[in-house]
């Protein structure tokens, strides 16, 4: 069984910075591809970011890219959003989520990639 628990959400001001993490109980943490992705009031589920376990190769959305950056950490089990420069646009509900495999980038883009997904932690910017 794979849980995803999310932390680091909040409230901040335009231009500031968060920092999201995603713990990941279960095994074999380091073969999962992880993502990102938000969604907004009313809006569809939308793809942030993507680590690919494979290669190490990070993708982005072009929302985002330049501003965020994802990472992990396997010691700990754990994935991080770095959120710099951030807007009022970015303000929604922040999901991690895991998969297995070596999807290429537009498969690792798709929500139903994924087989496990956290509960999601709230951001919201404040202009």
């Amino acid at each position: 069984q794979v849980q995803l628990v999310e932390s680091g959400g909040g409230l901040v001001q335009a231009g500031g910075s968060l920092r999201l993490s995603c713990v990941v109980s279960g095994p074999s943490f380091r073969s999962y591809n992880m993502a990102w992705f938000r969604q907004a009031p009313g809006k569809e589920r939308e793809f942030v970011s993507a680590r690919r376990w494979s290669d190490g190769n990070t993708f982005y959305a072009s929302t985002v890219k330049g501003r965020f950056a994802v990472s992990r950490d396997n010691g700990v089990n754990t994935v991080y959003l770095q959120m710099n420069s951030l807007k009022p646009e970015d303000t929604a509900v922040y999901y991690c989520a895991a998969c297995a495999g070596s999807p290429i980038a537009s498969v690792l883009r798709d929500a139903s990639t994924y087989d496990y997904w956290g509960q999601g932690t709230q951001v919201t910017v404040s202009s």
